[in-house]
């Protein structure tokens, strides 16, 4: 099973200019190589067979016929072998010579594309030699003894797949004929190039390649020529690039003098979870000239070879690495503070009221309070910050939220809520030795009703603090802590809160905050409506009640942000958290995992307002619309089956 995932590659042969039994020589290695690593489709360079630089050659006729020689020995060379080539070469069209790539299969030629743009300034003379697609009526050609279909409207169809070829200019130009396939139904491009090297223009390069993926929510698989080229001018540095809507996969070694195979897996799943989802993708198609046609060309099935996943996959997708990181958390807490900014100014409220457990949740809620009320030089001692101690509080996390709120300025309050539960578990008749459910949502719906009742008090807004990924689990108390006026961490997941908390400790905190923010970092998570241990430590973990986060982050992503299914989520998981995570304890959490997002949609449908912060969000009125009496009944039966 290959889960919607085609392995390409990118060749990056070494040539020799003019000479086409070398060159044939050179790219059925690298055919046979890619075949063997189990390759479905391979793309070489641009005139890969006579090599880019031939110059006024082109114009020799017997240049034309050793490049079509070389593709015959290159047909009957590669006949048995389970893989679909994509090679460049001029073609003779009705007495013109076209930059053609033409693309094979076991022996079969199933379809020549013609360049349609043809570079002719600076140090390009393509007019010279070629004619341009939008010059060429044929719509088919005889090469090498087979007559095939000719067009820049062609579309080859494998059983994984549906791709098109473009001719690098092509690609450079305002409308792109990629952009027309990926809307005609190609979900990965090719594209056979020749671009020299310049200051600056891979980074652009680059750019160019991941914004046309993106634009057409496709897979971009680009092969340029490499050494052996002519420097007569220019140089060539052998790019082979592999991009997946808008993310690099796969590239080459620049400047290398020996040849390449650059090879990665395109999730054509994803893709096609992305375009249906993507209304403005599908509208477009309306813009499709109505004369423009394709010619669907079906081809044989294509490497049945076991699927042997090169690309990686993060453990924790939410959370980039390096100096992604520092810019992810910068943009996440700038976009909360400006949304409870704008909730602040546009109610007028005159505090903002918070519970503060010691907890990273309500700590990050707490800074992005802080750093709103700073921006609209509004006083801290404005925000209320209350600690509720319960019958599970421990003195680490009541310390912390004491030294926190004292540190930074707010004020302050502390009311116990033992009390007060205690009569209610009188008012309900429970024993206050059984520590159930009642037990604990006893006490956050208590504390649910002091901050919202001193919200009235100070004509001020409770701001809530639960997170994405126990939202996601309906790890929160109906009406308890799930309530509030203004949820301003309600879109961002568990995994990437505590690295939030730490980027606003190391940026513009004084030293005392800085240090209780770091131990609250440190800080196992726990509800802590359980007392605690003998040594007065959390005993309530929420890990060992839930699971680990860091794998309901995981699932959580692919299943909302691509829709995938259980079985491709445990493959992924399973080898992402190898050494991490056992498959038995990864099957057990994604069976949990399932089941709580289906039973507690009830919850997500009523949630009070917060700001989106990533690609991902629950909320009803935007991007997760599902009603609460969903059946999970296929996931699990999926995952009882795995």
């Amino acid at each position: 099973m290959n889960y919607g995932f085609v392995k390409v590659a990118a060749a990056v042969p070494h040539v020799k200019v003019a000479d086409c039994k070398y060159n044939a020589g050179q790219l059925e290695s690298l055919i046979a190589i890619a075949e063997g690593k189990g390759v479905q489709i391979v793309t070489f360079p641009e005139m890969c067979i006579t090599a880019y630089t031939c110059g006024d050659l082109f114009g020799q006729q017997l240049l034309l016929e050793e490049a079509e020689m070389a593709l015959i020995q290159i047909l009957n060379n590669t006949r048995q072998l389970d893989i679909i080539s994509i090679l460049g070469m001029p073609v003779v069209v009705n007495s013109t010579v076209i930059n053609a790539a033409v693309v094979i299969q076991k022996g079969k030629i199933l379809g020549v594309i013609p360049k349609t743009y043809l570079p002719n300034y600076k140090e390009f003379y393509e007019q010279r030699w070629f004619t341009s697609a939008l010059q060429v009526a044929e719509t088919s050609v005889r090469l090498c003894g087979q007559v095939v279909p000719l067009g820049t409207n062609l579309l080859f169809e494998t059983s994984d797949t549906t791709f098109g070829v473009e001719i690098c200019e092509d690609l450079w130009s305002t409308i792109p004929p990629s952009s027309t396939l990926a809307l005609q139904g190609a979900e990965i491009l090719f594209n056979l190039s020749a671009d020299d090297e310049g200051i600056g223009k891979h980074s652009y390069l680059c750019s160019l390649i991941g914004q046309q993926s993106a634009r057409c929510i496709a897979g971009y698989v680009f092969s340029s020529c490499g050494f052996g080229e002519s420097t007569t001018d220019v140089v060539f540095a052998g790019n082979g690039l592999i991009y997946e809507d808008g993310r690099q996969l796969a590239s080459s070694e620049r400047f290398s003098m020996e040849e390449q195979l650059v090879i990665s897996e395109i999730d054509v799943e994803r893709l096609r979870a992305e375009r249906r989802i993507n209304t403005t993708f599908a509208a477009c198609k309306g813009n499709l000239p109505a004369d423009r046609k394709p010619i669907r060309i079906a081809t044989e099935f294509v490497n049945s070879k076991e699927l042997n996943l090169t690309r990686n996959f993060s453990m924790h997708p939410f959370v980039p690495k390096g100096k992604a990181l520092n810019e992810r958390c910068e943009e996440v807490f700038s976009i909360q503070v400006a949304g409870l900014a704008q909730r602040l100014v546009h109610t007028g409220a005159k505090t903002a009221v918070i519970g503060i457990s010691g907890g990273l949740d309500s700590t990050l809620a707490l800074l992005v309070c802080i750093r709103t009320f700073d921006k609209l030089s509004l006083p801290r001692k404005n925000i209320i910050g209350v600690t509720m101690p319960g019958f599970g509080t421990t003195d680490r996390t009541y310390n912390n939220a004491l030294s926190l709120m004292e540190s930074l300025g707010v004020t302050v309050r502390e009311i116990s809520i033992k009390e007060a539960c205690i009569q209610h578990f009188k008012d309900i008749a429970h024993d206050i030795n059984v520590h159930d459910v009642t037990y604990e949502n006893s006490q956050a719906r208590e504390r649910t009703q002091i901050l919202m009742d001193i919200a009235n008090q100070t004509n001020g807004m409770v701001i809530g603090t639960g997170d994405l990924s126990e939202l996601a689990l309906g790890w929160a108390t109906y009406n308890g802590d799930h309530m509030s006026m203004y949820g301003v961490n309600s879109s961002v997941p568990k995994t990437l809160v505590k690295y939030l908390v730490k980027w606003v400790a190391d940026n513009g905190m004084d030293d005392t905050s800085r240090t209780t923010l770091l131990d609250i970092v440190d800080t196992p998570i726990s509800p802590e409506l359980i007392p605690a241990d003998e040594n007065g430590e959390i005993k309530q973990k929420t890990e060992d009640l839930v699971g680990p986060y860091e794998l309901h982050d995981f699932f959580l992503y692919y299943f909302m942000r691509f829709g995938f299914r259980p079985s491709k989520i445990f493959m992924l998981a399973s080898r992402t958290f190898n050494g991490v995570h056992d498959e038995e304890t990864i099957k057990k959490w994604l069976f949990i995992f399932f089941r709580r997002f289906f039973n507690q949609q009830f919850k997500r449908s009523c949630l009070p307002d917060g700001p989106k912060v990533g690609s991902i969000s629950i909320s009803p009125r935007g991007d997760w619309r599902m009603p609460s009496d969903a059946s999970s009944a296929a996931w699990l039966k999926e995952i009882e089956s795995l």
